[in-house]
């Protein structure tokens, strides 16, 4: 799974959790950006590159998301 895939599931798990999510590129040095899920955040790698599953399940820590769930 790249970086834009993970965006597109999180806005779908904030959507069907009625959650506020936004995420903002400039927030980030290089490609890296800040996504906001509810009162959490976490930074996303370069988009179009594949991420490793130990930082994708980090990710998914920070935001407070189950991977089963995901």
């Amino acid at each position: 799974m790249n970086g834009n895939e993970f965006l597109k599931r999180v806005k779908r798990y904030a959507k069907h959790n009625g959650l506020d999510v936004r995420f903002e590129k400039h927030r980030g040095k290089g490609s890296h950006g800040t996504l906001y899920l509810g009162g959490k955040k976490t930074t996303v790698q370069d988009r179009k590159k594949e991420l490793p599953s130990g930082t994708l399940r980090a990710m998914l820590a920070q935001l407070g998301i189950q991977p089963g769930d995901f």
